[in-house]
């Protein structure tokens, strides 16, 4: 049985840890890992031992036999030189590896004839969403940054109106609108705050107004893309910059807090954010940079303190989600839960090269590098589709009539010569009426326009007229039986279809402001 390794970061400051005890759990029951955990891996995290040994963990004394035992490793940080030596041959290790920028540390784990994948290098696809480690992180790095702003901001997030004077509600200004940014963007306004977003990419312009914010263009003539094929933010033009620069400027004399987010993979974070913005800004205003980790969006960020300049702070944290670390490791862990069961599980474990997700997460395997994997497109903006050729005549009938359909066709016609061949009228005249009834009934459901109703509704509610137009036929019968059948399926289909629209007036009202 495979067993999975959790090793206590030994990064400064890391809180997290790459396996809770309830995703733990569900590594041992639902994929049957076998799961060795350091002694008090988790504490930073306030997941004890017994935590652990409750969910069915096994504790090691030290890393050192966690590394030994282990057949694959989870981390969260990228392995350091100490650990890189425990590495064994055919070893697997899992964690943030940022493979664009870190060449000398995928060439040192290949020397060790180990295997190794980056969750940070998960394609942003569907299908892979719930191993997108980066998101998950963003979504808390967002959250903590409106949270560190308020720590430090002198004044309500949320306008007041009370006997000793009005106070005005913040201004926040977000650059970038990724999953950081609209983070940031729902927790600002969650605290009351103005809020207003800026991204190059103006499809995410409805996200940002779906969330009650402003969302700012810039008005330059050339209509510029700003995504990419992976779903990123991408540089672009002088004649852009130069527009959008002015724009943040604008922004700075007016807002008391501007979150910044833009990253570009493999680069340097570009500066957005002027010494000369930070001194036209007021006193007390705050600046959170979220791209300090690679330079900042800031001229004046430093990376992991907080810089005061002309009455300003410029907060240049770069371990926001490990001040989260609790939650962040129940996610982290949860998205390294999927990508151990995309990889087949303990029974059938592998690093599949054609499956795209672990093609592109995967930068070493059986000591080569195998970074950069190939592109793949994610964007609705870059997405090609390609023209499938016409079928044939042929083709279409074969995919038309197969077996069952022919078995069907058959029966249906002997029914037909057998119902023929009784020579009742009655049961001919009553079976064609019900046969009509049929095609009718379902062509006119089926054509209902889901204009203002869930296509589900919709179609419940086609159902329901039908029934009612069925009942009044059978109430104005003859037979007492089939009246009083008739007004009670008319009395119900009613219910359905005033509680159909009555739903959906519900529904409609959430998207009211």
């Amino acid at each position: 049985m495979l067993r999975v390794g959790i090793v206590k970061e030994t990064f400064p400051r890391e809180s997290r840890v790459a396996a809770t005890p309830e995703t733990a759990r569900r590594l041992i029951d639902k994929l049957g890992f076998r799961v060795l955990v350091e002694q008090s891996a988790g504490d930073s995290a306030s997941f004890h031992d017994e935590a652990y040994l409750a969910a069915g963990c096994e504790i090691a004394g030290d890393a050192a036999d966690v590394w030994a035992a282990a057949d694959i490793v989870l981390k969260v940080r990228a392995p350091s030189e100490h650990e890189i030596e425990q590495i064994r041959e055919g070893q697997t290790v899992v964690g943030f590896l940022s493979p664009a920028t870190s060449r000398p540390l995928l060439e040192r784990l290949a020397s060790k004839n180990a295997n190794a994948l980056a969750i940070d290098a998960i394609p942003r696809i569907s299908r892979a969403q719930k191993m997108d480690a980066l998101s998950s992180t963003a979504n808390i790095a967002g959250y903590r940054a409106v949270v560190e702003a308020a720590g430090l901001f002198g004044r309500f997030f949320t306008g007041q109106i009370t006997a000793a004077g009005k106070v005005p509600p913040a201004k926040v200004l977000v650059i970038g609108a990724g999953v950081a940014g609209l983070s940031a963007i729902g927790t600002a306004r969650g605290l009351g705050a103005i809020v207003r977003a800026f991204d190059v990419r103006p499809e995410v312009a409805e996200q940002v107004q779906s969330m009650g914010a402003e969302f700012l263009t810039v008005q330059i003539e050339t209509d510029e893309q700003g995504g990419t094929a992976g779903g990123y933010a991408k540089t672009m033009s002088k004649e852009f910059i130069d527009a959008e620069m002015a724009l943040f400027a604008q922004q700075a004399k007016d807002v008391d807090i501007i979150i910044t987010t833009a990253l570009i993979p493999g680069k340097t974070s570009p500066i957005l954010i002027t010494r000369e913005m930070v001194e036209s800004m007021k006193p007390g205003s705050i600046v959170v940079d979220l791209a300090a980790v690679q330079g900042g969006n800031c001229e004046l960020t430093v990376a992991d303190e907080v810089v005061t300049h002309a009455g300003v702070h410029v907060i240049g944290y770069s371990d926001l989600a490990s001040r989260l670390g609790h939650t962040s490791s129940q996610l982290y862990g949860t998205n390294l839960f999927y990508l151990l069961e995309e990889m087949g599980g303990a029974e059938h474990f592998t690093i599949d090269m054609d499956n795209v997700v672990i093609r592109s997460a995967t930068v070493v395997k059986d000591g080569a590098i195998t970074w950069p994997p190939p592109s793949v497109a994610v964007s609705a903006g870059q997405k090609t589709l390609a023209k499938e050729p016409p079928a044939s005549p042929a083709a279409v009938v074969e995919r038309s009539f197969g077996f069952v359909e022919i078995v069907s066709l058959l029966m249906v016609t002997l029914l037909l010569v057998a119902i023929a061949m009784t020579g009742n009228r009655e049961l001919i005249t009553n079976f064609t009426v019900f046969a009509l009834s049929c095609l009718v009934g379902w062509q006119v459901i089926w054509n209902v326009s889901a204009s203002l109703h869930t296509p589900l509704m919709s179609v419940t509610n086609a159902i329901s007229g039908i029934i009612i137009v069925g009942g009044l036929v059978q109430v104005g019968t003859q037979s007492s039986a089939a009246a009083i059948l008739g007004a009670i399926a008319i009395f119900f289909a009613t219910i359905n279809i005033a509680g159909g629209f009555f739903v959906t007036q519900r529904m409609l009202k959430m998207f009211r402001r």
